[in-house]
C-alpha cells in the first residue's frame, strides 16, 4: 500500500475487549479533534466469537465484524492494522500485516518474547513504505510529555535516580477467576509484561536514554485460579521488583503488582535530578509535581495542573483547567500515529523501542531466575 490516497484510510482492529474498546474509541473521535489528520473510516472490528464481535462492532462504530484476520488484511480497502489481542497473536498478525503492505499499531508489550520482538523489528524494517508503531500510550498523557521536555530543559538538573511503581488490585483476591493473562502461552508473562513494560518504556522517554543493566525479583503469590473446568495454575508473575541503571548511569527502581489491595491503577514516577525532581500519579493524571528550586524558606515540589494550550497534547482538546482522561491518550496516539503516516515519517515509539523494552524484561526474568544477580541488557539496533 505504502502511499495514501484522497480517500480515507481503512482502519481494522484485532481484538474488541478491553483495549479493542479503547482503540475503537480512538478512531470513532481522532477526526473530529484532530481534523488536520488524514481521515479514516472504521471499516472492521476482528474477533473469534461472531455474535461477540458483532455485537461489538455494532456498538463502537464499525461498519462490519469478522472473524478471520489473516483474510482481513489481504481485503484491499483495509490500509491500517491495529492489534489489540493477547500477546501471544501479536507476532504473526504483525509481521503478516506489514508484509501485506498495511500500517500495523501493536499494543504493548511488543511481543510475549525476545525472539519474536525481534522478528517484528525485522519486519517493520523491510516493509517500505509502510509505518510500525507499538502503543504505549502514556507517552501522550500531558504531565508525562511535559515532564519530558522539563528534564530535557535540564530544569532538574542531572538526572541521577527515579523510583517508579505500577501497582493494580484486580487480582488482590485469591478467588478471582482465571484469565488469558495469567497464563504464560497467551500472555507471555504476568505484572512484569503488562505493567513494568510501561515503567520501561517511561524510562526510555522521559531520559532519552536506554536501561543497561537490570536485577530483579519475580513473585506469584496465588498459584492457582478457578477456570472453565476446574481450578488451573497460574504460570506468570503477580508482582515484579527491579533495579536497573541506564547508560548515563542513572538508577531506577521498580516495583510493579496486580496485587496491590486498594490500587486500582496506580502509576507513580518520581525522577530526582541535581538541581530538583518531579512527581506523577496516573491517578490524578492532570498533574505533575514539579521542585526546580532546591533553595529559598518555601522550596519543595509544588501541583502544575497541566491543561494549559501550550501544554503537550492539549491544543486539541478543552480551555484550561478542564482536565483529560486515559481515554484522551488513544485519541493522541491515533493522531500521532496518522501523522506519521501522512508525513511518510517513522512514528514513535517504533518497533525497535518497544524491542528495547522487551530487553528490559527479559533481562529481568534472567536475574529473577539466577538469584538475582544482575544482567547487561545489550541495547544495539533500537535507536
Amino acid at each position: 500500500m505504502g502511499e495514501t490516497s484522497s480517500r480515507p484510510l481503512g482502519v481494522a482492529v484485532v481484538g474488541y475487549s478491553f483495549m479493542g474498546k479503547a482503540h475503537s474509541n480512538a478512531w470513532r473521535n481522532v477526526g473530529a479533534f484532530h481534523p488536520g489528520c488524514p481521515p479514516v473510516r472504521q471499516q472492521l472490528l476482528v474477533g473469534r466469537d461472531a455474535s461477540a464481535v458483532k455485537e461489538a462492532a455494532g456498538h463502537f462504530g464499525w461498519a462490519e465484524s469478522a472473524t478471520d484476520w489473516r483474510a482481513v488484511i489481504e481485503r484491499d480497502d483495509i490500509d491500517i492494522v491495529d492489534i489489540c489481542t493477547p500477546g501471544h497473536l501479536h507476532h504473526d498478525i504483525a509481521v503478516a500485516a506489514l508484509a501485506a503492505g498495511k500500517h500495523v499499531l501493536v499494543e504493548k508489550p511488543l511481543a510475549n518474547t525476545l525472539a519474536e520482538a525481534e522478528a517484528m523489528v525485522a519486519a517493520a524494517d523491510s516493509a517500505h513504505g509502510v509505518r510500525a508503531m507499538v502503543g504505549f500510550n502514556y507517552r501522550r498523557v500531558p504531565a508525562l510529555a511535559l515532564a519530558r521536555e522539563l528534564i530535557t530543559e535540564g530544569r532538574i538538573g542531572e538526572v541521577r535516580q527515579v523510583r517508579a511503581a505500577y501497582l493494580q488490585d484486580w487480582l488482590a483476591d485469591a478467588a478471582a477467576p482465571m484469565t488469558w493473562r495469567l497464563r504464560q502461552e497467551t500472555a507471555g508473562s504476568g505484572a512484569l509484561g503488562d505493567l513494568a513494560s510501561h515503567v520501561v518504556d517511561q524510562l526510555h522517554y522521559l531520559l532519552g536514554e536506554r536501561v543497561t543493566s537490570a536485577s530483579g525479583r519475580l513473585q506469584t503469590f496465588v498459584s492457582t485460579r478457578e477456570g472453565d473446568n476446574g481450578p488451573e495454575p497460574v504460570t506468570v508473575d503477580d508482582a515484579a521488583w527491579a533495579n536497573l541503571t541506564t547508560s548515563s548511569g542513572v538508577v531506577a527502581s521498580v516495583e510493579v503488582s496486580r496485587m496491590a489491595a486498594g490500587r486500582k491503577n496506580g502509576l507513580t514516577i518520581e525522577v530526582y535530578g541535581s538541581r530538583g525532581s518531579l512527581s506523577f500519579d496516573l491517578e490524578r493524571l492532570n498533574e505533575l509535581g514539579v521542585q526546580d528550586d532546591l533553595g529559598g524558606r518555601v522550596s519543595g515540589l509544588r501541583r502544575v495542573l497541566v491543561t494549559e494550550e501550550d501544554h503537550p497534547y492539549l491544543e486539541a482538546w478543552w480551555p484550561p483547567g478542564h482536565t483529560l482522561g486515559w481515554d484522551h491518550t488513544f485519541t493522541s496516539q491515533a493522531a500521532d500515529f496518522l501523522t506519521s503516516i501522512a508525513r511518510g515519517a517513522a512514528p514513535t515509539p517504533s518497533f525497535g523501542d518497544g524491542l528495547a523494552v522487551q530487553r528490559v524484561l527479559a533481562a529481568i526474568e534472567e536475574s529473577a531466575a539466577g538469584s538475582g544477580a544482575r544482567v547487561d541488557v545489550h541495547q544495539e539496533g533500537t535507536h
